[in-house]
């Protein structure tokens, strides 16, 4: 547990202030000072803060919407295309502002970014004596690059809130203070430069690790930011700030704890079943059970909580981990960028789902959608540089959805996953137990869906029925008489190909010959008359091995009876261990 007290990393959380209306706003601007909402069949998915003064709020039924906001602005948002392509471009830029890569997307519409490195840069480089005219510095290389900023003040909201402090005083905490204001400023820099370029509003929360700064960065919304400020450990009768803000937290809202283990937890506090909201659409819980009340309680702790998330499937040490979270530790690093993602997995949720030609309908649509985002997210072009990006939206769905030969992948995705969440059996008095559980099986992924020639729909039909429908079977063995209210297909277990990468499973032998006359460009074999006795040839049959500027002095010709010279010793040899190919100058 002492690894997680460490407290040197600065990490800010950002999440892009209602992203999917933000994504037709920045299409549409003039969209922003009406009341917008998306749908996704018949329920809201998102709205902007013009509808949620309106009352309006996220998975509310559209009738509901129409009848309390009869302006509103409703735009289908079923189609998640767009959305992909504004969280990826909104992602590159995002990491351009990251030295060591350590930017990691939770979602489309949450970042975290480790900013150790920059703020541990800058804090060296900081004058204690004139703290009111600093320079936080963007580059290493260029000392220009850059803004001024207060270093005596945190920009934006503090938690708690806090009086103006001018100068810094000779304590460890305030070394922490020092590094979170350069923190507070460094996020007010990328949400003004994310907002001018690229049309974004996002709310930021600074601290010292995942879990603060994702909780830190929803206390103030829209369009702000908050730091979490010191004492993050308790001393001396002073309450720590970490424990203050998280205790005021019910416990399902505490990341890295699920629905399913949020419950077990609420019903030991409570000792009983916590009673679910009828009128949400995907369920709650009405009743709220505090992180106080479960850090305070009596009966938990770390081996108490092992026992009641214990469960099959539970991993070992779940419980440590989670009361880890209760008590605002987590030690989980932020992930370094990823050309590709973990997993991809597209669902859907279905009102009723009960018969076997419905189910075969559905398998296919999500497996036709899973292969076009296969080959939208893990395809990629070998450029001259020899880095491989990112095929766009209108390559990945040509007309008959094949893909030209200049293509490759970029990860190969080993696993199937196929998960489906049904409804029980109506009890006695005619009502439904509400449950979320869901249950999955997986297989091999069949290699033909690699095949790029093949059209999208010819191998979404052959994965369903070789592979989709076998799994079904496995999770329903009975023809009849479940009913499903959610079907999920994914990939999982990606294995990068081979590339330049150095986490790459291997070298990329074909992009190595193809790269071949490139390497040895500078190289080249002539035919020469021999009887004109002219100096240059390396052998007596005639050819001569030219070299184009590989050395700093050219090659010294010699006559009969001499050895050769030149500016590198002989039988000396070169490596071009880049590209794989080694030659030796003799």
């Amino acid at each position: 547990m002492d690894t997680c007290k460490k407290v040197p990393e600065r990490r800010d959380g950002r999440d892009y202030d209602c992203f999917y209306a933000s994504v037709f706003e920045a299409e549409n601007p003039a969209l922003k000072s009406l009341p917008l909402a998306v749908q996704q069949k018949q329920i809201i998915v998102t709205c902007n803060y013009e509808a949620r003064k309106r009352g309006l709020h996220k998975l509310q039924l559209i009738r509901e919407a129409r009848t309390m906001c009869p302006e509103v602005v409703i735009v289908l948002g079923e189609d998640l295309t767009r959305f992909r392509d504004a969280s990826k471009a909104l992602y590159n830029f995002l990491k351009d502002f990251s030295w060591n890569e350590r930017v990691e997307k939770l979602g489309f519409d949450e970042v975290w970014m480790d900013v150790t490195d920059i703020i541990d840069y800058n804090l060296n480089l900081l004058n204690g004596n004139d703290l009111l005219n600093s320079f936080f510095h963007l580059s290493k290389d260029d000392p220009t690059l850059g803004f001024g900023f207060d270093g005596s003040k945190y920009f934006g909201h503090t938690y708690p809130a806090l009086a103006e402090r001018t100068q810094p005083q000779d304590s460890a905490e305030d070394v922490l203070s020092i590094r979170l204001r350069l923190g507070s400023h460094l996020a007010q820099h990328i949400r003004h430069q994310l907002e001018e370029r690229k049309g974004y509003t996002a709310t930021v929360g600074i601290s010292t690790s995942k879990l603060l700064s994702k909780l830190v960065g929803n206390v103030n919304k829209p369009k702000a930011q908050t730091t979490l400020v010191p004492p993050y450990i308790s001393s001396e009768g002073l309450e720590s700030s970490v424990t203050t803000f998280i205790d005021s937290h019910d416990v399902g809202k505490i990341p890295g704890i699920g629905f399913k283990a949020a419950h077990r937890i609420r019903k030991h506090v409570l000792r009983r079943d916590p009673d679910f909201d009828a009128g949400l659409i995907y369920g709650g819980t009405k009743e709220k059970v505090a992180v106080r009340d479960v850090r305070l309680s009596t009966s938990m702790g770390a081996e108490a909580l092992e026992e009641v998330l214990a469960g099959p499937g539970s991993p070992y040490g779940l419980g440590c981990r989670v009361w880890c979270l209760i008590n605002g530790l987590d030690d989980s690093e932020v992930g370094q960028v990823r050309s590709v993602p973990k997993q991809i997995s597209i669902e859907d949720s279905y009102i009723r789902l009960d018969t076997m030609d419905e189910v075969l309908k559905e398998l296919r649509m999500l497996a036709n959608n899973l292969i076009k985002r296969m080959r939208l997210d893990l395809l990629g072009t070998d450029e001259d540089g020899g880095e491989s990006s990112l095929i766009n939206e209108s390559e990945a769905d040509q007309a008959d959805g094949r893909i030209s030969n200049r293509k490759r992948w970029l990860a190969h995705p080993k696993t199937l996953r196929l998960t489906t969440r049904p409804r029980p059996p109506l009890n006695p008095d005619g009502t439904r137990t509400r449950t979320f559980s869901r249950i999955s099986r997986s297989a091999p992924l069949p290699g033909f869906v690699s095949n790029l020639q093949e059209s999208v729909d010819a191998l979404a039909a052959k994965l369903v029925t070789e592979a989709l429908v076998p799994l079904f079977k496995k999770l329903h063995p009975e023809k009849s008489g479940w009913n499903l209210s959610l079907v999920n297909v994914a990939v999982t277990n990606m294995a990068d190909t081979a590339s330049d990468k150095k986490s790459a499973t291997g070298r990329d032998i074909a992009r190595m010959f193809n790269r071949q006359e490139d390497v040895l460009k500078e190289w080249r074999i002539e035919d020469r008359d021999m009887s004109s006795g002219t100096g240059g040839s390396c052998s007596s049959n005639g050819v001569e091995l030219v070299n184009r500027g590989v050395y700093a002095d050219a090659p010294v010709g010699f006559e009969d009876g001499m050895e050769p010279q030149h500016s590198m010793a002989a039988d000396e040899e070169w490596t071009d261990e880049e590209n794989g190919v080694e030659q030796t100058s003799t």
